[in-house]
């Protein structure tokens, strides 16, 4: 009996000294993970993402052991598409992906989760009201002011009808929808967020649920240059494009295009759209090395990428500048984007 007695003793004093032991390796274990995946979404070809982006390896690593996480290996792939991306989220077979707004909107509820939103410089424009844009010309940039989205802006050309429309917008005075409907119009392919969604969105939300598929002349252009092209020679006179775009046709308005007029003479805002959220960093919660308190050290190790030079070059291929913080309700217009699309589609 006493014998039995000491046995006891030494077990209940060990018992607790191994529980605590296992404990302390399963929290190890949680801050240890063999392989990350990281999945790039394609906006280029494949080798060239793989080789902009190849710093990212020893960058992830060495900024989440700042943050308390021993990465064995980050293994990075090239999606085939951004749908792709998404359904890796989903499924769990990829930790990290860099997605568009939408894609997230699509695959929100399926286990995808934002943790952030990329920023740019802003713009000296980014009033709703299309006078404060004409009134504030040109659009310039501002790199001091970083913002997590852009504006889609329907622009009117130097055609009769387009100086027309601008006139009505410059003077106070609300479109009509036999305005919007006697103009020609020019928009990208339906799945271009400024050149078609987001423009959808505001010609629903302004005239009773109409779309841009009851306006009587619209012409989809493959390109927004071939988009410029045309409103420069009068062939259409409203342009759907993102809002800092005249920026980037300047110089060709005047060459290529032959106008004898800067762009900022010869067009006006009519329009300007909600704010269209910037491309996503995103995780899956289907994804075994998941937690809360991982997403959070994965926020501030891709904050701190993004803050250095190294860092910078690699967040360069998406044109990325930065990253902020994001919550999921960011991205709220993106599914009502989306749910208008499909809507239309049917």
């Amino acid at each position: 009996m006493k014998k039995l007695c000491i046995v006891l003793l030494v077990l209940s004093t060990l018992i607790p000294c191994l529980l605590g032991q296992g404990n302390q390796e399963t929290q190890m274990d949680e801050h240890h993970i063999e392989k990350l995946r990281v999945y790039f979404f394609p906006t280029r070809e494949p080798e060239e993402i793989m080789t902009i982006t190849a710093p990212l390896e020893h960058l992830l690593k060495d900024a989440l052991k700042e943050e308390g996480y021993t990465v064995d290996n980050v293994d990075m792939s090239v999606g085939t598409s951004y749908e792709a991306v998404g359904l890796a989220l989903a499924s769990g077979s990829t930790d990290i992906g860099f997605i568009s707004a939408i894609t997230y909107s699509q695959y929100s509820k399926l286990g995808a989760d934002v943790i952030l939103t990329a920023t740019r410089g802003g713009l000296n424009n980014d009033s709703l009201n299309p006078l404060d844009w004409n009134q504030n010309k040109p659009t310039v940039g501002d790199s001091e002011h970083q913002v997590s989205y852009y504006r889609s802006i329907i622009l009117a050309g130097p055609s009769k009808k387009g100086r027309e429309l601008a006139a009505k917008v410059n003077n106070g005075e609300k479109l009509s929808w036999d305005d919007l409907t006697s103009a020609n119009w020019a928009v990208m392919s339906a799945t271009s967020s400024s050149g078609y969604v987001y423009p959808t969105m505001w010609i629903q939300k302004n005239y009773h649920g109409k779309t841009v598929l009851d306006l009587s002349s619209v012409i989809q252009c493959d390109s927004y240059g071939s988009g410029f092209a045309r409103l420069a020679s009068k062939q259409v006179d409203l342009l759907c494009c993102f809002s800092d775009a005249r920026r980037n046709y300047e110089d060709k308005w005047t060459t290529v295009f032959q106008s004898p007029h800067s762009i900022w003479d010869d067009t006006d805002v009519i329009a300007v759209s909600d704010k269209i959220m910037n491309d996503t960093i995103s995780v899956s919660d289907n994804s075994p090395c998941m937690s809360d308190a991982f997403k959070a050290a994965l926020q501030n190790a891709f904050i701190h990428i993004s803050q250095t030079d190294e860092g910078k070059k690699v967040i360069a291929v998406y044109s990325h500048q930065g990253y902020v913080k994001a919550q999921d309700a960011d991205y709220d217009n993106a599914r009502k984007a989306e749910a208008l699309m499909k809507s239309i589609s049917q």
